[in-house]
């Protein structure tokens, strides 16, 4: 194929260049009916290119195939046999997979460290999650992807499971050991999900993390948005081998994606390919090398540690993505949380993730110099006015045994029970019917189903007084718990 081609793109080209009226969605008329207030903020162009994609950008029967070639183009840069894009995120493209695998009466084994929407498709569909343990590291209160042996154990367990599902890379870039998780479930016949949201530049360099396809995955999910150049929402299936029926994949992604889909986001994915393709090797090599020198020059602000090799080892992390810099501030006294608000208000610089002791920060192939150089100086301005922040508050942090919460129900089950709200001091011992996530990075703390202890519940207290976001509970509070009847 001419991977010199945009399909979408070009059909947005001829849509405009034909000037094209369609008396259907969206009535904004292509901005024509958008109010001038607006317009002063977000400009004519994205209401100029927000056309419907069947009976507009193509027709109503699609017949330019602009779309479905865009969709060869991506699976022939990448190396899969099929791939599909979605304008909903990885968050419905990963419930899709998991559908499609263990839909109906199956199970699926599930690292315990899964995002909050792997967690949200277990309830929404009703599949049975077997749970992997992640690797804990006690003294950093940090978890690492669940290793080969973890999987290994976890089929003796529950051979009659439907398939596995790993997130790698995870939020904080760490990835697990793909290629050999692959091999453990295609030796018993079982597909293997990746949630790989955060990988979809790995194809594109050698220096990077094993791409999800290129260590046997049946099935992987990226996120464009992320660690690409596409707008937010936008996503890509990619499948390769037979272990999963395509066109059941392609129908479970039906019956949950919008029948409005976004034609900027599929164009932004279309675009984004092409330029990988182009330069998309160059320009990650030269973000590499901007990120090592950034790396090194961070470790010498005082009482500041960027982690690197610490993530990695036999009882730790198998690979690790070094656009993300992991940075762990615990040594200034002061916490991740203070480090990221002060960063925002001071310096209007934003982070992608903090926590008690760390805070992250995401870098990509659009960074340069300049950029590179905003960052250091603001962590340089905070790290000097840090020693006059107040103390934070502590955190019962628990050890890893304790935070292993017994599942007692399915997470379906128990979201759709029953159910009642009691108060935090009652809570311990109750089976928890909702999920409760600190975010980011998005790895719920309780699942629904787990029956709640002391140690979860101090630490998530504690930690929204310290300024833990936890969006999803009923209670922002955390004054009452939501729980089985």
């Amino acid at each position: 194929m001419d991977q010199s081609e945009a399909p979408v793109l070009d059909g947005l080209l001829d849509y405009r260049q034909k000037n094209r009226y369609g008396y259907t969605p969206p009535g904004h008329r292509q901005g024509r009916g958008v109010d001038d207030r607006v317009l002063a903020v977000l400009g004519r162009e994205p209401f100029a290119n927000d056309v419907l994609v069947s009976g507009g950008l193509d027709d109503r029967r699609m017949r330019n195939e602009y779309l479905s070639r865009a969709e060869d183009l991506m699976a022939e840069a990448v190396g899969a046999d099929v791939a599909w894009f979605s304008t909903c995120g990885s968050s419905l493209s990963v419930k899709a997979a998991m559908m499609a695998v263990a839909g109906g009466d199956g199970g699926l084994l599930v690292p315990r460290d899964s995002h909050k929407s792997i967690v949200a498709g277990l309830v929404f569909s009703g599949v049975t999650p077997y749970w992997v343990t992640p690797r804990w590291d006690a003294d950093r209160h940090f978890s690492h992807p669940p290793s080969v042996q973890d999987f290994e154990n976890a089929w003796d367990r529950h051979p009659d499971a439907a398939g596995a599902l790993v997130v790698s890379p995870s939020p904080y870039g760490t990835c697990t050991d793909l290629e050999g998780i692959a091999k453990v479930c295609h030796d018993r016949g079982k597909p293997l999900i990746v949630d790989e949201a955060w990988g979809a530049h790995l194809p594109f360099h050698e220096n990077l993390p094993t791409w999800a396809m290129d260590a046997g995955a049946d099935v992987c999910v990226v996120s464009v948005h992320k660690m690409g150049a596409g707008f937010e929402q936008g996503s890509v299936f990619h499948l390769q081998g037979d272990l999963i029926d395509q066109d059941r994949l392609s129908a479970c992604a039906d019956l949950l994606m919008t029948t409005s889909p976004n034609a900027m986001i599929y164009a932004g994915i279309d675009g984004w390919r092409r330029q990988m393709v182009d330069r998309g090797h160059e320009l990650l090599g030269a973000a590499l090398e901007l990120v090592r020198g950034l790396r090194d020059d961070i470790e010498l602000i005082p009482d500041v540690e960027v982690l690197d090799s610490e993530l990695l080892g036999v009882e730790a992390s198998h690979d690790l993505d070094r656009l993300q810099i992991l940075i762990d501030v615990s040594a200034t006294g002061t916490s991740g949380y203070q480090a990221a608000d002060w960063l925002r208000k001071n310096c209007h610089v934003d982070l992608g993730m903090s926590d008690h002791r760390r805070i992250l920060a995401t870098m990509s192939f659009a960074d340069d110099k300049a950029s590179a150089k905003r960052l250091l100086d603001a962590l340089w301005t905070w790290r000097k006015a840090a020693d006059d922040f107040e103390r934070p508050p502590s955190i019962r942090l628990p050890s890893p045994s304790e935070i292993q919460l017994e599942t007692v129900d399915t997470p379906r089950d128990a979201f759709f029970g029953q159910v009642e709200e009691v108060p935090a001091s009652e809570a311990a011992g109750r089976v928890s019917a909702e999920q409760i996530t600190p975010y980011p990075p998005g790895i719920p703390a309780v699942v629904p189903g787990e029956r709640l202890n002391d140690a979860v519940i101090d630490y998530l207290r504690d930690g929204l007084k310290a300024g833990m976001n936890v969006p999803d509970a009923a209670d922002s509070s955390l004054d009452t718990f939501r729980v089985a009847g």
